[in-house]
């Protein structure tokens, strides 16, 4: 499987939470062999095992595939564009960048975040989202609706183009869609496993880990792995308080704004990582969550785990990763599966 085209569809792809579907368009064509694939209502994508042992555990591999987006919510009457969040943006992240809109008849409409110009003053003001428009040329409300075919509901994205450099990967939407690949390439080389696998894109975890919350009902996995693309913090925080660096390998977590790690989990994974010779992160996080929170507190619990790609600028139009830590997630998640069996998960 080519790594770097996988990564490249997968995050070009349009996909904020509630309109998915491009992005499970794109995973259907890497669906591996030996597996068959639906979606449901929500726009869960669901890769399951053909073939498994009888009475086997079932181990769910989990990413999100939706991004941080827009809605509109209004157009003004000068034809600029007022929108909702979907998802956690940080506001200076978004002036003067330039968006993507889906308009009604699902083509592309290229607008850009109004920037004040520095002639005008106010250049130490924090600006609120709330305060922030998008423009995409109109003349007026009546061009905007008519010409350009946009109304209220019609979602937007990040208009960003995929880069390699070297090592280092550049692109929208590291937050989730890093993950997809990996859950897509550590299924490729688990096609041989005894174990029920299955692999799920899920939907909406950036406006509440929704689609973690079908997915864990209708899987009712025995072990869960869930991947993240996860905030590097290499570049701003001190020293000692470093703790997903970007080339230094996955990140385990041990806690976060809802998920405690299952410590007895949380030890075999470092003991398969030691074993296979893959450098492990390992983070303590104070907010943030992860679909981890909700898939461990369904039916009558699951033990999962949080293995995570840093990504440096993560909720931005322009963020990084590194091909060699994608590339140790899926070696990680494969031997993760590889060692479980039924004694092992009795220990959880």
């Amino acid at each position: 499987m080519d790594s770097i085209k996988l990564i490249n569809e997968l995050t070009s792809a349009f996909g904020p939470p509630g309109f998915e579907e491009d992005v499970v368009k794109v995973a259907k064509k890497y669906v591996p062999a030996g597996y068959t694939s639906h979606r449901d209502s929500i726009m869960n994508f669901f890769m399951l095992k053909d073939t498994y042992k009888e009475d086997a555990p079932t181990v769910l591999i989990d990413a999100h595939s939706d991004e941080i987006g827009l809605m509109v919510q209004a157009i003004r009457p000068n034809g600029t564009i007022v929108f909702h969040n979907l998802g956690g943006w940080v506001p200076m992240a978004l002036i003067a960048q330039k968006m993507k809109i889906r308009n009604l008849d699902g083509e592309y409409i290229t607008g850009v975040i109004a920037a004040r110009a520095p002639h005008f003053g106010g250049m130490d003001e924090a600006p609120k989202l709330s305060s922030l428009i998008l423009d995409i040329g109109a003349a007026d409300k009546a061009e905007a609706e008519e010409k350009y075919k946009i109304a209220p509901g019609c979602p937007i994205v990040p208009n960003v183009d995929f880069e390699q450099q070297g090592d280092t990967l550049i692109a929208k939407a590291f937050d989730d869609r890093i993950g997809c690949a990996i859950v897509i390439e550590a299924l490729a080389q688990l096609k041989n496993s005894d174990l029920r696998v299955v692999g799920t894109l899920s939907a909406q975890e950036e406006v509440g880990l929704r689609g973690a919350k079908v997915v864990a009902n209708a899987v009712c996995p025995d072990f869960a792995i869930c991947l993240e693309g996860a905030p590097a913090d290499d570049t701003f925080a001190e020293p000692h308080l470093i703790q997903t660096r970007m080339g230094k390998g996955p990140m385990l977590r041990h806690i976060d704004g809802n998920m405690i790690a299952n410590p007895r989990a949380v030890r075999f994974v470092r003991e398969v990582a030691a074993e296979a010779g893959i450098p492990l992160q390992e983070a303590v996080r104070t907010m943030g969550g992860t679909n981890g929170g909700a898939i461990q507190t369904s039916g009558l619990s699951v033990p999962t785990v949080v293995i995570s790609c840093p990504v440096r600028y993560a909720h931005s139009h322009h963020s990084m990763v590194s091909l060699s830590d994608y590339k140790g997630c899926v070696e990680l998640v494969v031997a993760i599966v590889r060692a479980l069996n039924q004694k092992v998960l009795q220990e959880f």
